[in-house]
């Protein structure tokens, strides 16, 4: 590079935003125009974005800015920056009209769905880096540290100190030296460094009693993370222990806390080039938002933002029109008021309860007999349990509370197991409770009513006459939104609430060390509010018939499903996974040694220094575009991916360390899991995180089981079924073309799977026009048509079919011709969510979608026969890819209804048997049972899952058994 080298700045768009707005919510109260619309994020963006442009003169820009829904980050770890506070009311409208400004100043703002902005940066940044560009990324977050890069010229504007403080200084640069600075380690050390030590802003556990500064010495001596555990004898006293007991959470700290680098980003970096704007267009906006400032300095930011130096802004002469010959009412101007639709919602409250603390006999006698005239399923009375784990099983109950009024007295608090104070005995509650917790008669509604029912299952009560799941309800209206109860209660009552980190301060402490009446308030206020919040989820879904029938007749009775298979768990064959880790070791032992021959030496696997000398001094592999380091040329994963197939040791390193990476997240971590005294792993399968109305699986992550290799078949071996039983597999077979011929109504779809074809073979014939087709020619065809389903286009397609994209296109056209239903069909969605603002499933799940541009959005309400696609010419990317989204949201979130629906009815067949559902995974159902139930079972559960709903194409399982999981396959 030189030092003429093309400059791209690029901004953390959130993290400026919000730099902004407190910057002056906490000196005055905040910004407004005199008419209230907030505008400090508008003014303090637009400030310090301009403020950068004029000391680093850039000639690119792009923003980034995080989506609403969640990312691949959230499917990993529910946890996930679960502690973020709700974003202020104030900011949704500011924010909104930065967006139209931006949009205004021709200034690119890029998002990726199920990314976030940290990774759009690290595309990009990256990306524009390997071509030439020096990169500047303006953030207040230390994460953008791990992009610095003195070879690649990338840098951080990081603006230090709390984004809750006003500060007049600028943004300070940070090169590598400075990270290592402020960091104690260098940038290609920050992922490591936060798998150690976590990082709480993010909910990033890390390993526990591991800090800053146990962390960074770690790295300096040892390198990396996997140099740390390669060399973990060497580390001294307690710190090893710790390190050995948290390995799963670094590695998986390491993933969450990685930028992804490789976004499939649309935009192209020459989009990026600063060119100015039309003061027309911007002009009416300042106005409205009355930013004066910016209007007065109009010639010399269209100068600034054309790319040039802002010291010569008087040399230009743009002309700004008067305000009479603005039309206001320009299609593509569009202001968020706070007194308008995002109206200003009343501030939050806190409030005490006046409840009644159940202590004494006759206090229990007196609540039960006011429980007892609760049965109004209307009204059910709301329920609450306070324990010393989130895992029911380990769970000591310490109380409950329950409110059936919408009264702040109607509430009620029972202290059982609390360390000081005064208890009743659990044996004497459940005398007096058991009846209305276990009585049908009695109606309850609780947040997240699977916790409880398992932990009340295991203090020997079962749990019955649940109505209702607020977690549920709020989830089927509004899947993109969070369900947690402190976020519900502040949407819909207003509430404010204490939360368990600030009630229970104290790692070594669980609620049992905690003062009875503060417990009594905490868990009070959640069954109050539970209550309150049903009222208003119940009245929204009676208005939507459809989607109280979803939550009804699918999300309320799974619950219960789920509760049962979390609570059996599936069994694991320790003594296998340690003899297969054993091998693992011994295969990396063998190519560890494979490599010292193809190198010529013994070297350090661990070590990036000696890594790096072997392979660019001692081989002599070419060193262009490879990345340096403080130390010296990067060996990262990235590196040798770049470097395969140049000499045989770059093959094995990469092989050594995908394997390594496999035994130490499965055949070593699953054995830790096993719970004592089942000899069983227990997941959760959480049911309102997925937009799409899938269920996700945690602790572990079952459902993340590498499909189709080596490794995946044997590590399936370990899981078994009951002793002396048979474990079944039940698996959808194509279960998303199918739907898709079902909504298409595509002849040659509908025919093949009529006919019970094999459509993949047939799509192969259309492709290559010959009758005849070979295995990887079939392999084609399956890629291209499960490919369209996701909107892959044709150079996406010679990617993975390892065609030219000459020959890409050519498939891709033909498919179009041939199977036009399809895209017939895929047209009509993406017609549907411009007109209605979402799509549906075949179980009418709703998901919804927002577009950026203006003229998008305003053809909501349009009739949809009335929308022309072609008419709208080239749309942004987002815009693109939320089209794309929309288009697959109905097959998708049909095939989770489906299989829902599969395992509720399996379930109730099964009460009749010995047998068990263990696992849902993606399209496939694993059961055990007695060999004796085989005969009898299978042909049952192929008639229910297959007859699920009703489509106009057969659905079919493929159903198997076996003495473990790979053999049922």
């Amino acid at each position: 590079m030189s030092l003429f080298s093309p400059q791209l700045l690029l901004i953390d768009g959130h993290s400026l935003a919000f730099r902004s707005f407190y910057a002056y919510k906490n000196k005055d109260g905040g910004m407004k125009t005199t008419g209230g619309i907030p505008t400090s994020v508008c003014f303090g963006f637009l400030k310090s974005l301009l403020e950068i442009i004029k000391a680093y003169h850039p000639q690119y820009l792009a923003i980034a800015f995080d989506l609403p829904t969640p990312t691949f980050r959230h499917e990993m770890d529910a946890n996930y920056k679960g502690d973020r506070q709700e974003t202020p009311e104030d900011f949704i409208p500011d924010i909104q009209n930065l967006y139209q400004l931006l949009t205004a100043f021709n200034i690119p703002m890029v998002t990726a769905i199920g990314y976030e902005a940290d990774d759009v940066l690290g595309t990009l940044a990256t990306r524009a880096s390997r071509e030439g560009y020096q990169v500047k990324i303006a953030s207040g977050d230390k994460d953008m540290f791990q992009l610095v890069n003195d070879q690649e010229q990338v840098s951080v504007l990081y603006f230090s100190g709390s984004p809750y403080q006003r500060s007049s200084g600028g943004p300070a640069i940070f090169d590598e030296k400075a990270v290592f600075d402020k960091m104690a380690v260098r940038p290609d050390q920050i992922v490591d460094y936060k798998a150690l030590c976590g990082d709480a802003s993010d909910c990033i556990p890390g390993v526990r009693g591991i800090g800053a500064k146990s962390a960074a010495p770690l790295l300096q001596e040892f390198e990396t993370l996997d140099g740390v555990y390669e060399s973990i004898d060497q580390v001294k006293g307690n710190k090893q222990v710790k390190l050995k007991e948290g390995k799963d959470s670094a590695y998986h700290s390491q993933h969450l806390a990685r930028i992804v680098t490789d976004v499939p980003l649309e935009i192209d970096l020459a989009e990026t080039k600063l060119q100015g704007f039309q003061p027309a267009q911007v002009l009416p906006m300042l106005e409205k938002l009355e930013l004066q400032k910016f209007i007065k300095d109009m010639g010399s930011i269209e100068a600034a933002l054309r790319g040039e130096s802002i010291a010569n802004a008087a040399a230009t002469k743009t002309k700004v029109p008067p305000p009479e010959v603005i039309d206001e009412d320009d299609d593509d101007i569009w202001f968020f008021s706070a007194d308008d639709e995002l109206d200003e919602p009343p501030p939050l409250k806190t409030i005490v309860l006046p409840l009644m603390l159940v202590n004494t006999e006759d206090q229990l006698k007196k609540l039960v007999a006011i429980l007892e005239q609760q049965q109004d399923p209307s009204q059910p009375v709301a329920w609450d349990t306070e324990t010393t784990s989130l895992i029911p099983r380990n769970a000591q109950l310490v109380g409950i509370g329950c409110c059936w009024g919408p009264e702040t007295q109607d509430v009620a608090y029972i202290p059982i197991n609390h360390l000081e104070g005064q208890n009743l005995s659990q044996e004497l509650v459940f005398k007096y409770l058991r009846s209305i917790l276990e009585g049908k008669q009695y109606p309850k509604v609780l947040q997240n009513a699977k916790f409880d029912r398992l932990v009340l299952r295991h203090q020997g009560i079962n749990l019955a006459g649940v109505v209702a799941d607020t977690m549920l309800a709020s989830y089927v209206l509004h899947p993109d939104h969070k369900h947690n109860l402190a976020d519900l209660a502040r949407r819909y009552l207003r509430l404010d609430s204490t939360s368990y980190q600030e009630l229970v301060p104290h790692k070594d402490q669980t609620i049992a060390n905690i003062d009875i009446a503060a417990v009594a308030q905490y868990c009070g206020l959640d069954a109050y509010s539970t209550r309150g919040i049903f009222a208003h989820l119940i009245t929204a879904l009676s208005e939507q018939p459809t989607l109280l029938k979803l939550w009804q007749s699918i999300e309320m009775p799974l619950e219960t499903v789920l509760a049962d298979i979390e609570d059996r768990g599936i069994r694991i064959d320790v003594e296998y996974l340690t003899s297969f880790s054993e091998q693992l070791a011994i295969d990396l032992g063998h190519i560890e040694q494979q490599a010292y021959v193809a190198a010529g030496s013994e070297f350090n696997m661990a070590s990036p220094q000696q890594m790096a000398k072997l392979m660019f001094e001692q081989l002599g592999l070419p060193t262009k575009g490879i990345r340096k380091t403080k130390l010296g040329l990067s060996t990262d994963a990235q590196t040798l991916e770049k470097l395969q197939g140049q000499h045989p040791v770059v093959d094995l390193i990469l092989q050594h360390r995908t394997l390594s990476k496999l035994k130490s997240t499965y055949t070593d971590a699953l054995p830790k899991l096993v719970h004592p005294q089942t000899g069983r792993v227990h997941t959760d399968f959480n049911q309102a995180v997925t937009s799409t109305g899938r269920l996700s699986s945690s602790e572990p992550n079952l459902q993340n089981i590498p499909i189709r290799t080596d490794f995946s078949r044997q590590l399936r071996q370990a899981f078994l079924p009951q002793a002396g039983w048979t474990l079944v597999s039940a698996d959808y077979s194509q279960i998303e073309l199918r739907i898709v011929a079902h909504l298409s109504q595509e002849p040659v779809l509908m025919q093949a799977y009529q006919q019970q074809q094999d459509i993949h073979t047939i799509t192969a014939r259309l492709l290559f026009e010959k009758e005849e087709i070979n295995k990887e020619e079939r392999r084609l065809g399956k890629i291209i048509n499960f490919g369209v389903i996701y909107g892959m286009g044709a150079a996406k397609f010679a990617r993975e079919a390892n065609v030219t994209n000459a020959e890409g296109k050519k498939f891709i056209e033909k498919y179009y011709d041939r199977y036009a239903g399809i895209f017939r069909y895929l047209e009509q969605v993406k017609k549907q969510v411009l007109s209605q603002g979402f799509v549906e499933t075949i179980c009418g799940r709703r998901r919804y979608f927002e577009f950026e541009s203006g003229r998008l959005r305003r053809l909501q309400g349009a009739p949809i026969a009335d929308i022309n696609l072609d008419d709208l010419g080239k749309m942004g990317m987002n815009d693109a890819s939320t089209l794309r989204q929309a288009a697959n949201a109905p097959i998708q979130g049909s095939s989770a209804d489906i299989i829902k629906i599969a395992m509720i009815k399996l379930h109730e067949l099964l009460q009749n048997y010995q047998a068990n559902i263990l696992l849902q995974v993606h399209d496939e159902l694993v059961l055990e049972m007695p060999n004796n139930e085989w005969e009898e079972l299978q042909p049952q559960i192929k008639q229910i899952m297959e007859n699920a709903v009703h489509l106009d194409v057969p659905l079919l399982i493929e159903i198997g058994q076996g003495a473990n999981w790979m053999a049922a396959k």
